[in-house]
């Protein structure tokens, strides 16, 4: 699985794991990461780890339209992960479920033959062989739209799956040229998910442990309490686990600065200005920082009746001044970074454009005009109306998290100078998931989280007409015949190319506006080992705990 992966606007927590002078300006070096790496030699056997997390989704799979960027963050402490990322998006595989990995062209075809661990085995006593990735491509190829996948790009450009030469290898074969195959099977799905009911329902409020692998297994879970530990897998095959015990809570940001304060957490995001100053005067602790790979945007619900219309779409995309956001969300942070104008790739990585910037600049004028030849007039109390009806969106802001709030209050003070009414409706962290997926906003703030450099790959994720991940209900299906045609195209860099092109004509749909990337600030407790900001890292559960 490598997914773009929704989350809460990202600002003053942290999702997981992927130090700076705190006096200091906070420094952002790309491709750089501040972990404190350290060899497993050098960390002491025990401990825990005890961190907040916004929100435990209901959904615990992680390969579901309704799994989150804190699905993935649970799913990847008790389930096989096959993949290793450098913070720069480097790709290595996980000798200790893999000890092969080929890509070849074979015919015109890309092919991939993928050698498991013989050692490599469910919980549950299923070998993790070719059937488990047979059954992974299953479930995400789009061929049953019973199964919400949350992703089918890749798997949906494979020919077939088969057992190598043995049960132990499994041989991709794709239709085509596949240029991200790295992308693909870094997580897996167990070959007892079988029924859409499995795939849909049977992870809900339900880790299912048994089906999961690694050196970490599920202790408990109380969705009451709200809390997940993780304790050391006894049928685990590969290096023991650094810590005795991993601990998650879902709490709200300022809750989470107490408890860190408290000494209650290890680590807790501090990636806004209120955070980060309660944290500065502490002793003991680091604050970790880098570049994230993630989105902050704002999205348009096309299903509002006033947004059906571009031209009134256009003029709230006009009416905000991003720069502003910017100001508001880096205040205090020492952070600055140019305004992101893409979903697909970085600011950062090699082949990233400004897609949005000829199509969405601030301009309230115009955003006046475009309301005016909609037909929205401006009343005596300065809102727009027609046909007695007011110009009037919501935006549910979820927390406490002040900056998110200020952002919302910003935004409805540029809304108003052109004749929109935005009225903001505070609701808890746990509701993501709901206005999400009920659709329960006219306008809202959230995040993409990477969960891999692939980012072109998930052209159609982010724009297809019918991906779960297209909140606003944009798209055509002219739009997703040209993303097919890019996903075709077998050169890595001129794939990247034409997917600019085709975003550029994408945003102009008027119903994704990209606010910040950020950076990601992490404050932990100074000896806390192979843990903090990470950008693209993935690395072993195993090796994150303590020094001596």
């Amino acid at each position: 699985m490598a997914v773009r992966l929704l989350a809460v606007l990202l600002v003053g927590t942290t999702i997981g794991a992927c130090g700076v002078d705190l006096s200091a300006t906070s420094t952002v070096e790309p491709g750089k990461a501040q972990l404190n790496e350290q060899p497993r030699e050098k960390l002491r056997d025990g401990g825990s780890l005890t961190t907040a997390l916004t929100e435990i989704t209901p959904q615990w799979n992680s390969f579901h339209a309704d799994g989150t960027a804190y699905t993935l963050a649970l799913w990847r402490w008790y389930n096989p992960v096959l993949a290793y990322f450098s913070p720069d998006g480097k790709y290595s595989f996980n000798r200790d479920y893999l000890t092969d990995v080929t890509k070849a062209v074979v015919d015109g075809r890309t092919v991939v033959t993928y050698t498991i661990n013989p050692r490599a085995t469910y919980n549950d006593g299923t070998p993790i062989d070719w059937r488990a990735f047979a059954n992974t491509w299953r479930l995400n190829s789009g061929a049953d739209v019973r199964y919400a996948a949350s992703s089918t790009d890749g798997y949906d450009q494979i020919e077939s799956v088969t057992r190598g030469v043995d049960a132990k290898q499994a041989v991709v074969r794709f239709r085509g040229i596949w240029a991200w195959p790295d992308g693909l099977f870094n997580n897996l799905v167990h070959p007892k998910i079988v029924t859409p009911d499995d795939f849909n329902r049977s992870y809900l409020k339900n880790p299912r442990a048994d089906l999961g692998a690694g050196p970490y297994t599920v202790e408990s879970y109380d969705p009451n309490a709200k809390t997940v530990v993780f304790t050391r897998n006894p049928k685990w095959w590969g290096h023991r686990g650094k810590l005795d015990r991993r601990v998650f809570r879902q709490m709200e940001p300022q809750a989470a600065i107490n408890a860190f304060r408290n000494g209650e957490l290890d680590a807790t995001g501090v990636g806004s200005k209120d955070n980060r100053a309660q944290v500065i005067t502490m002793s003991g602790i680091d604050v970790r920082v880098s570049a994230t790979p993630a989105n902050s945007l704002l999205v348009v619900n096309l299903a509002t009746p006033a947004l059906r219309d571009a031209r009134v779409r256009e003029a709230v995309l006009r009416g905000i001044d991003r720069e502003i956001l910017a100001r508001i969300r880096f205040t205090g942070l020492g952070y600055t970074e140019e305004l992101p104008g893409s979903f697909l790739l970085f600011p950062f990585q090699p082949g990233y454009r400004d897609n949005l910037g000829t199509t969405v600049t601030h301009d309230q004028d115009r955003a006046r005009r475009l309301l005016d030849e909609a037909g929205w007039v401006v009343g005596a109390d300065g809102v727009r109306h027609r046909g007695g009806q007011r110009l009037a969106l919501t935006l549910p802001i979820l927390g406490d998290d002040a900056t998110s709030s200020n952002l919302a209050r910003a935004m409805q003070a540029m809304l108003k100078q052109v004749g929109i009414s935005l009225a903001i409706q505070v609701r808890p962290s746990s509701d993501f998931s709901k206005v999400i997926q009920d659709k329960e906003f006219d306008v809202f703030m959230m995040g993409f989280s990477s969960s891999d450099p692939f980012g072109v790959a998930y052209l159609c994720q982010i724009w297809c007409s019918n991906s779960q991940l297209n909140r606003s209900g944009a798209g055509s299906p002219e739009l997703d015949a040209r993303i097919r045609r890019v996903q075709q195209i077998a050169d890595p860099n001129a794939q990247i190319r034409a997917a600019n092109d085709v975003e550029a004509d994408a945003f102009r749909q008027y119903s994704n506006l990209p606010l910040t990337n950020g950076p990601t600030m992490v404050a932990v407790k100074r000896k806390l080992a192979n843990y903090g900001a990470g950008m693209f890292f993935v690395g072993p559960v195993e090796d994150i705990g303590w020094e001596e």
